[in-house]
């Protein structure tokens, strides 16, 4: 049966009459549902079918002083289509617009440059196309625009300069031309332009800006090259004389020729050094151990794979000889290790290998054995204690045993020489899982699987702490929590923190570093708990922390979560691929309000770990929400 066309206007009617002392709400209201009714979208679900106030909507906010709607927050809605026009005119009290991650498309309606009280201007990642109106001078309260990821073209508005609190203007990646404008607005203080067809002189305002948010433009000046050495307008001719070209390429020809005859000179020197060395060697006794040739070999941060874990490991560079000089045969076992094959130093040694990483504490190598297994094998570095001392703490670490943890399997020390052997994990680091491929052909990380994976790494975690008020991990980040074939999470790199000397700075973790951590060998376990709290919301924002700027914020991943929280509306802080999945919103907002407490500023207010597991078994194990329950994207506060 086709819809009843008189049943909006049935609608509209009765909002009228039921908002008869509300004039001003009631346009509130007819404005909203218009937008709704042009660009749809799949998480606008309000119940209309009776009068109510839109102020209860998700997504609407209203001034209880003043009973109207003063933001809108629709991000990753998935709305498409054109904004009507004069429609978001008459939201007159509105001071924060947010339709970012939408597939919006069509040229921009100019009754929005009529809301004066408009603070908050948030379009990024649609498909807006046309130029971008300049008209906005009414906007006298603007503080951030953020138009980044669309295909606006035309000039960049002279009106901008106009605009007295104006502090983030993003413009980048659209098709924008001519020069930018002279603003001599000092107010602005996140600005970026790259990614677009501009050209000329960069404004002396902005010289000191980086120079990437100038990238791919026409553009020069402080901070990129002056504009007078771009070669334009010199004069000059600017094609090459057939002479000319010819010069260039028998040169060219000639150099070549040159490097080659150099490289097959050396080739041949190092095969007759080699033929030398085998000569020399042959009816000696075979020398078993960590083997450093004398001639340099290829360095670690230049390769990726070595013929032998032996040539790995010589390429790192110092000796595996202990004080007496004499090589360590022995590879340690634990007791553990009886599902892992029988293999020795020397069938390790023999192992093809391949960089796994270069982490905090050292090195990590794919070792595939001669009887078809492979291992991870972790070379440390800046480890400083005795022989004897080391020992007896590895011997520590092998102890921990825990379905949650990636096993210590065997060991190998002697000298400058440390090794450690542990079950390889062939699906990677949860840090490759989330980074590693944003683009086509990626298989979405779904809900069940993040929470899985962080429950599991809490258990893992917890483990840990279980053995004693001073034993922490020291070093909890998405790189060090390994997946198996079935994406089971385990923790690595336990107890190597204790290891290492007071050189070790592993810059690498700053991210999830606790405030109060001033020393890489002195971690708390509450300050594993901090660690933890930001793994929590990589896993649901998708966002590593270590990048320098991770938004419009500039700051770091808890501090930016919880200003979105305060500000704007929580969806806006998970993962695009997480927004997919409407039933599991109450589990995803708990999970988010359980990492923020993690991430509290002093290590007093963070919970153990204990009930870090005790709360993500609860969720894991929750109902789902239903569709017609108030969403809870609205309640979380931080109190860190």
């Amino acid at each position: 049966m086709s819809p009843n066309p008189f049943i909006p206007s049935v609608i509209l009617l009765l909002s009228s009459l039921f908002f008869t002392g509300m004039p001003d709400l009631a346009a509130d209201r007819s404005a909203i549902l218009a937008i709704r009714s042009s660009v749809g979208g799949r998480s606008i679900l309000w119940n209309i079918s009776q009068p109510s106030t839109p102020c209860t909507w998700p997504g609407v906010f209203c001034d209880n002083r003043t009973n109207r709607v003063v933001e809108l927050h629709f991000p990753g809605m998935g709305l498409s289509g054109l904004l009507p026009d004069n429609t978001l005119g008459n939201l007159t009290e509105l001071t924060t617009l947010s339709l970012r991650y939408n597939a919006l498309s069509g040229p921009l309606p100019n009754d929005i440059f009529s809301l004066v009280n408009l603070r908050n201007l948030y379009l990024q990642n649609n498909l807006f196309t046309g130029p971008i109106p300049d008209s906005f001078n009414p906007l006298v309260n603007l503080v951030r625009v953020n138009f980044a990821n669309n295909k606006f073209s035309g000039n960049i508005p002279n009106s901008i300069n106009n605009l007295p609190r104006l502090a983030t203007l993003y413009l980048e990646n659209n098709a924008l031309n001519g020069s930018i404008p002279d603003l001599s607005n000092p107010s602005i203080v996140q600005f970026n332009v790259s990614n677009n067809q501009l050209s000329g002189p960069i404004p002396s305002k902005f010289s000191g800006f980086p120079d990437s948010v100038f990238s791919g433009n026409s553009l020069c000046g402080s901070p990129l090259d002056p504009c007078d050495g771009s070669g334009s307008g010199s004069g000059k001719s600017d094609e090459l004389s057939g002479g000319a070209i010819a010069g260039i390429v028998i040169g060219s020809v000639l150099g070549l020729l040159l490097i080659l005859v150099i490289l097959f000179f050396f080739c041949c020197k190092e095969r007759k050094q080699k033929e030398a060395v085998t000569s020399k060697d042959i009816g000696q006794p075979k020398q078993v151990g960590i083997e450093i040739p004398e001639r340099k070999a290829r360095s670690v941060e230049n390769s990726d794979s070595y013929p032998s874990l032996n040539a790995a490991v010589a390429s790192g560079g110092g000796g595996a000889k202990g004080k007496s000089g004499e090589v360590s045969k022995k590879l340690v076992f634990f007791k553990k290790n009886k599902e892992l094959g029988k293999f020795d130093l020397d069938d390790l040694l023999r192992a093809s290998a391949e960089v796994l990483g270069k982490g905090t504490f050292g090195t990590a190598y794919k070792a595939v054995l001669e009887a078809g297994f492979a291992v991870a094998v972790k070379r440390l570095r800046d480890v400083t204690m005795s022989d004897t001392e080391f020992n007896e703490k590895i011997e520590g670490v092998g102890a921990m045993d825990h379905e949650n943890l990636v096993p210590l399997r065997a060991y190998y020390c002697n000298g400058e020489e440390k090794l450690l052997v542990y079950d390889y994990m062939p699906m990677g680091s949860l840090s490759a899982l989330l980074h590693g491929n944003r683009g086509a052909g990626r298989t979405p990380l779904n809900w069940e699987t993040r929470s899985a994976i962080a429950l599991a790494a809490a258990r893992g975690i917890t483990y840990l702490h279980a053995r004693g008020p001073m034993v922490s991990h020291g070093n909890i980040k998405s790189s060090n929590i390994l997946l198996t074939t079935s994406y089971e999470s385990r923790v690595s790199d336990f107890g190597l923190a204790q290891l290492v000397g007071p050189n070790a700075t592993p810059t690498r973790v700053d991210g999830y570093r606790a405030p109060e951590v001033t020393d890489v060998r002195k971690v708390s376990q509450k300050a594993d708990v901090y660690s933890f709290g930001v793994l929590l919301l990589e896993l649901l924002t998708g966002k590593a922390p270590t990048h320098a700027l991770l938004n419009e914020e500039g700051v770091d991943l808890p501090r930016w979560v919880q200003s979105v929280v305060r500000e704007e509306w929580t969806s806006e802080v998970f993962d695009l691929e997480l927004l997919r999945y409407q039933n599991v919103e109450d589990d995803m907002v708990q999970l988010l309000q359980l990492a923020i407490d993690c991430c509290a500023q002093y290590p007093d207010k963070r919970p153990a770990m204990v009930d870090v597991v005790n709360q993500i078994e609860e969720l894991c194990g929750s109902s789902v929400l239903q569709q017609n329950e108030p969403n809870p994207l609205n309640d979380i506060v931080s109190d860190s």
